[in-house]
């Protein structure tokens, strides 16, 4: 496994002490978690954008946050992020 370090601010570091102890992990261990939940969430709010730009489907966008169509769904609905665009939207009214 690689080795990976980085300076933090004084006030990072506190926080980070603080995050130990509550969750009594060791100082390794919490930074992988957190670093592992901090790219999880930067790879939905990816996937979110991609989706809402219309730059890919609904299942391919579910596939790049790592998630299944349903729980992309209720990501979708939960960030209050169109499911449509406009312009499909008046297209597909207009074709009824």
């Amino acid at each position: 496994m690689p080795t990976i370090s980085t300076r933090v601010p004084d006030d990072l570091e506190a926080e980070l002490e603080a995050y130990l102890e509550s969750e009594r992990l060791d100082r390794s261990t919490a930074v992988r978690k957190l670093l592992s939940e901090g790219l999880d969430e930067w790879r939905r709010e990816r996937a979110l954008d991609r989706f809402a730009d219309g730059e890919v489907s609904f299942a391919k966008a579910a596939e790049l946050a790592d998630l299944s169509v349903w729980e992309f769904a209720r990501l979708v609905e939960e960030s209050d992020r169109p499911w449509v665009s406009d312009d499909h939207l008046e297209a597909d009214l207009d074709d009824l």
